[in-house]
């Protein structure tokens, strides 16, 4: 069965419905107290759940907008239709679909796609990673503070931006960190060498399965932010980078965790 190319076909063309309603400029719709969405991710999900269904009728389907299905067999898919939506509801050009498949709980093909781009990225189990059919890796960099990462920021009804913190010191150690407002771009760009890491609090199943694929299979290495293995469906934080700075990115979490920041956060002016 060619997952990775009916997957990558789907995509494009999720991709390409996006592009048009992204050329419209469509309203948006508050999902919750704080999250959107936008007739484009009913529409996308739509797409991509009915032709999953077309092409694997057994398979499993978790999709972001509760359209999937529990399915029969070893095989299950992550989708998110509309990667970046609040991106996407204001007119920023960073946002994708992306599927992930997993078969008795590993991940085996994942597809990005960026219709702004036009950028595919995709990753089969042990087959490597790639960008438009041309092999991507990780980038070389060995230090933090030689390095360029990339956070998001879970709403305040679940998180209470604890990550502020781990931002903040990330960015006095680093070059810089990055919001783009899609996990699975961040994820991506790590694979590809264009962010040396990646770490984020409560991403869904759907925001990471196919992006974590794509950084290992890229030479990368992930993990929970306290070391241990991850798992897309029950880790509550992650890191993704290129292997080489793993342990000192994780050093640096620890510091934060216990309280032990070294760089303290500056006073605010008088007013």
């Amino acid at each position: 069965m060619q997952y990775l190319e009916t997957a990558v076909e789907i995509a494009r063309e999720a991709g390409a419905l996006l592009a048009n309603y992204f050329e419209r400029h469509v309203g948006f719709e508050l999902k919750g107290e704080f999250d959107l969405i936008t007739e484009a991710d009913r529409r996308s999900e739509k797409l991509v759940v009915d032709k999953l269904r077309l092409y694997f009728p057994t398979h499993g389907i978790v999709a972001e907008e509760g359209s999937g299905c529990e399915g029969t067999s070893e095989y299950r898919w992550y989708v998110d239709p509309l990667d970046g939506t609040t991106n996407f509801a204001h007119g920023f050009p960073a946002f994708n679909v992306t599927l992930g498949l997993a078969r008795s709980g590993e991940m085996i093909a994942g597809v990005i796609y960026d219709p702004v781009r036009q950028e595919m990225f995709t990753a089969e189990r042990g087959a490597g990673a790639y960008l438009n059919h041309r092999p991507i890796r990780v980038s070389p960099t060995q230090r933090l503070s030689d390095s360029l990462a990339s956070t998001g920021f879970p709403s305040r009804k679940r998180h209470h931006n604890v990550n502020i913190h781990f931002y903040y010191q990330l960015a006095m150690a680093s070059h810089g960190v990055r919001r783009t407002g899609s996990a699975a771009l961040d994820l991506a760009y790590v694979a590809c060498g264009r962010l040396d890491f990646f770490w984020e609090f409560g991403l869904k199943p759907w925001d990471q399965a196919a992006g974590t694929l794509l950084v290992t299979e890229a030479g990368g290495k992930t993990s929970d932010m306290n070391g241990g293995p991850l798992s897309i469906t029950e880790s509550d934080h992650m890191l993704a980078d290129n292997g080489q700075l793993h342990d000192e990115v994780l050093r640096m979490f620890q510091q934060i965790f216990s309280g032990h920041v070294p760089v303290p956060l500056p006073e605010l002016p008088g007013r």
